[in-house]
């Protein structure tokens, strides 16, 4: 796997757990906490925690791009899946 190939999958993974995570840990709004921010949506959260938020995605991306590799490297395949095969033969091999 090249860097490129690899940072683009992290990328992906990070950015897809990000917007998972976000609706976690919203506990108030602005208007149910009574002090709206001038020129901000009511619905605002009322203590965004952005770091926090960044910092589980974070954790959360590498420990899944962990798996990601380790289950590269250990040569596990769509092929392995025994109820798995494609109409048309093995995955990789056209006609068998």
């Amino acid at each position: 796997m090249s860097v490129a190939f690899g940072l683009a999958i992290y990328f992906i993974l990070w950015w897809i757990i990000l917007f998972a995570i976000l609706p976690f840990g919203l506990h108030r709004t602005q208007e149910e906490a009574g002090d709206i921010v001038p020129g901000s949506e009511p619905s605002a959260p009322d203590r965004p925690r952005f770091l926090r938020v960044i910092l589980v995605t974070t954790v959360m991306a590498t420990l899944l791009f962990a798996a990601f590799l380790a289950l590269r490297a250990s040569g596990f395949g769509l092929d392995d899946i025994p109820f798995f095969k494609p109409p048309g033969g093995s995955y990789g091999h056209p006609g068998t």
